[in-house]
């Protein structure tokens, strides 16, 4: 096979590409090296922004195939018994940039893509079944609040404990998180959640609320806070190496797809709020039913194409999905798109990754920077008109029409009979966590309270886990303080803590 020749960016091959032209062998460089200047002007634009949230991270691609039948609960082709087609898969970390390690405590992104026959579909979450807060507005100052101090450049845990002590819906999810899943072994060994509360069209127009699981087929483990430390030293990007190498192997990672089922109007009435992403529904009550399952097998060609620019939005959603009035996934199908066009570009999804791969587009955009697909010039570029542009579906007008639903709306909007801050990570901490996982969730909190240096902070920060569990407060005290935890208070009338509601 010929070698082929270098050439520019518009196939013109180059001289050389060793040695800039120059005014004799040892003279000055020339302005006008025309591949030199393309060279490193492309050179100076090769990073487009790194995410605010979700920096670091890996993926990769697969199939997935549905085995079970759902098809009562929603119409989307993808979810049909029998349907098959191309996934992909974005795992990060939350609170690091480009370039930390990937064994810090934190929580795990789990963004997936489903190219369907409709469009794309995505469910962006993350490894755990819920957040920090229920509402977007306190979104930034969160993320603010576990990135670096402006003046320092320095994470800060009085930063990071202030805003989680002021704001004590975060108590389920920090659990979590200070837990083992915070150290999980490897992505392809965590669980996957969509966290929020989406919403189900079937055939007949009936819609039912679901939250979607994806349950990995190779367990969950995770590691001690010793590793953790010794890896990050060691390797970085551990997790990263460890998906890529495996699947080169040939360990194509699978994670079963299930989901929690709820009939519409049980929302109305159900004893926690059904769409307060700080809760779950337990099992109990709605319990997994399966749907399929899919397996990565396919690493990226180039990660900078596929990863870095892939743009995966809940915004995406296909006929027979929708969203529910869960107060931050409204405000995210706003916030994603709006950062991938800034971060990516306005023309963001005609990118391949990010282009549907089963689904034909149709629509009047024009124009904007980066525009790789055009409109057919026979097709008007306006709607309405008279000469045959696409039309919008009539038959889906019904759907995601909660809106006009008062009851529920207002029912989405008011504490329901069991919600309160703590009452469910008390739960995760009695009930789930066992002798040896609660010994290591103390070690931790040790950690964590004798790095905070404000004693108003850390008097909330032993007012915070004292509400968790009476008994796990007074062994933070005594280990962190040397003395008894205060007497559990109700939510939101701690030591500077405002009330909260919904």
């Amino acid at each position: 096979m010929t070698t082929p020749f270098t050439t520019t960016q518009t196939g013109t091959p180059v001289t050389s590409d060793a040695h800039s032209l120059t005014v004799g062998a040892d003279g000055p460089t020339v302005l006008h090296d025309r591949y030199l200047v393309e060279k490193l002007a492309q050179f100076n634009r090769e990073r487009i922004p790194e995410r605010i949230v979700h920096a670091k991270g890996g993926g990769a691609f697969g199939e997935w195939e549905i085995t079970g039948d759902v098809s009562a609960y929603t119409r989307a082709a993808v979810f049909q018994p029998g349907a098959k087609g191309e996934v992909a898969l974005r795992f990060s970390s939350v609170a690091g940039e480009q370039g930390s390690p990937d064994t810090w405590r934190d929580v795990r992104g789990f963004a997936l893509r489903f190219y369907t026959t409709e469009g794309n579909l995505d469910v962006v979450g993350n490894n755990t079944p819920v957040f920090f807060i229920r509402d977007a507005i306190k979104f930034p100052d969160f993320i603010h609040s576990q990135k670096r101090l402006p003046g320092s450049g320095l994470r800060d845990a009085d930063m990071q404990w202030d805003f989680w002590t002021l704001s004590p819906e975060s108590a389920h999810q920090v659990t979590y998180l200070m837990g083992d899943r915070g150290l999980p072994r490897s992505w392809r060994e965590v669980n996957g959640y969509g966290s929020h509360t989406y919403q189900w069209i079937n055939a007949a127009g009936e819609r039912f609320w679901v939250k979607y699981h994806f349950i990995s087929r190779q367990g969950v483990h995770t590691i001690t806070n010793e590793d953790a430390e010794k890896l990050a030293g060691a390797d970085a990007d551990f997790y990263r190496r460890d998906l890529y190498e495996a699947i080169e192997r040939g360990e194509h990672p699978t994670w079963d797809i299930k989901v929690q089922v709820m009939p519409y109007e049980d929302a109305k009435t159900y004893r926690f709020n059904p769409f307060d992403l700080t809760k779950v529904w337990p099992h109990g009550d709605y319990p997994l039913i399966h749907v399929g399952h899919f397996t990565l097998n396919r690493n990226p060609r180039n990660f900078f194409a596929e990863i870095e620019q892939i743009a995966l939005s809940p915004a995406n959603q296909v006929p027979g999905t929708d969203i529910s009035p869960d107060k931050m996934l409204m405000a995210r199908v706003f916030s994603y798109p709006d950062a991938q066009r800034y971060r990516v570009g306005t023309n963001y999804q005609q990118l391949p990754v990010n282009t549907p791969h089963a689904a034909p587009v149709h629509n009047y955009s024009q124009d904007g920077a980066q525009r790789h697909h055009f409109n057919d010039p026979s097709v008007p570029v306006y709607a309405p008109n008279s000469f045959g542009g696409p039309v919008a579906d009539p038959s889906r007008a019904a759907e995601g029409s909660w809106e006009s639903d008062g009851a529920l709306v207002r029912a989405a909007a008011t504490l329901h009979a069991e919600d309160d801050d703590f009452g469910q990570a008390g739960t995760l901490y009695r009930e789930v966590f066992d002798d040896a996982a609660k010994a290591r969730f103390l070690e931790t909190l040790t950690g964590q309270g004798k790095a905070i240096t404000v004693d108003a902070i850390r008097e909330r920060f032993f007012w915070y886990w004292s509400n968790v569990d009476a008994e796990l407060g007074a062994k933070l005290r005594s280990e962190v303080a040397g003395g008894p935890a205060p007497e559990p208070v109700a939510a939101g009338t701690g030591p500077d803590v405002e009330p909260v509601g919904f």
